[in-house]
């Protein structure tokens, strides 16, 4: 409110929201009290009460599903306070590893284990990152539900699972590592988004290239080779058996399925953005999915001279998104 917003305007970041739809106190309660996507036999039975035609019904009710969307202002004032935290926490993740014997020997990450004392900087990184897990947990439910809702929904419940459970069986040490490498790359995400919501087009390719290449190298070298292969065969010669190894894997590796997932998403963007010369829309985009697409319309009722695009004329985009708008949604 006090630092992102007013950088945002000085940025000139669109304040203004989607089209509004124009009141109507009988679509409305239908919309608050029924349903907010009306199947087909509503639609006529709405168009006969108000005598409008079942197209002019259908775009009133996306543009009242869009309006509850965030503004690009607002969106700009979340990638800043994401940018800001990620950044924050990846450098006090690093000046602390630095500190570390285990930065580069993983080995001993379990050197004395379980008898391991639990420093006050890394009790804080732990915090600090948990808490920050647990409110993404719960924001998601209430921010725009993006195409990849599940596999995010799968990820909080890992990442949070992750280091409850690495924090009670004192496992830390490795942690801290999972924990700063996986921060690397969301900085330049969040930048990416804020130069694509001011409409730098191409410092916001640029940005999204170089997070394509950090998240691919990071995730998917460093990752299973530097900390699955600590976990799963280091830290099995050094203390044998014992049944909390078993889970601590089976959570890394559940980790390492997403990373692989959202690799192959990031990869087929950035080959779009070769190939086109800009970088095409995620597929992870925030944007509701039930609003992308036109609904079916009985010919009857559709009058075919009309023109539209999700309920907004061409000029002024689509769902109202600047159709210039092009950058990676979401991490």
């Amino acid at each position: 409110r006090f630092i992102a917003k007013p950088c945002a305007l000085g940025l000139k970041v669109q304040a203004n929201g989607p089209q509004k739809a124009q009141p109507n106190a009988i679509l409305e309660k239908v919309f608050t009290a029924i349903t907010k996507h009306p199947d087909e036999k509503r639609l006529e039975g709405l168009s006969k009460q108000l005598d409008w035609d079942v197209r002019s019904i259908q775009r009133w009710f996306r543009q009242r599903r869009n309006q509850e969307k965030p503004s690009t202002l607002r969106k700009f004032c979340e990638s800043m306070w994401r940018f800001t935290f990620s950044l924050y926490i990846f450098t006090y993740g690093v000046r602390f590893l630095k500190k570390t014997p285990w930065l580069w020997n993983t080995r001993q990450c379990w050197s004395g284990y379980p008898y391991q004392p639990l420093m006050p900087d890394l009790h804080y990184y732990y915090m600090v990152e948990l808490s920050f897990y647990w409110s993404l947990m719960f924001s998601q439910f209430i921010d725009v539900k993006r195409k990849d809702f599940g596999a995010m929904f799968i990820h909080h419940i890992l990442a949070v699972s992750l280091i409850t459970f690495s924090y009670v069986t004192n496992l830390t040490r490795v942690g801290t590592l999972v924990l700063c490498l996986h921060d690397a790359s969301d900085i330049v995400l969040e930048a990416a988004k804020m130069a694509n919501y001011c409409k730098c087009q191409k410092l916001s390719d640029l940005l999204f290239l170089i997070f394509a290449v950090v998240f691919i190298v990071s995730r998917l070298g460093i990752y299973p080779l530097w900390i699955l292969n600590t976990t799963l065969f280091e830290l099995y010669e050094a203390l044998g058996n014992f049944p909390a190894l078993w889970v601590f894997n089976v959570l890394l590796v559940a980790l390492q399925i997403l990373n692989c997932f959202w690799s192959y998403l990031i990869i087929k963007t950035a080959y779009k953005a070769i190939s086109k010369g800009k970088v095409a829309k995620d597929a992870r985009s925030d944007v509701e999915s039930s609003s992308d697409e036109e609904e079916p319309v009985p010919r009857s009722k559709a009058p075919h001279s009309t023109i539209s695009t999700n309920g907004t004329s061409g000029a002024n985009g689509t769902n109202g998104y600047l159709t210039g708008a092009t950058c990676s949604e979401e991490h």
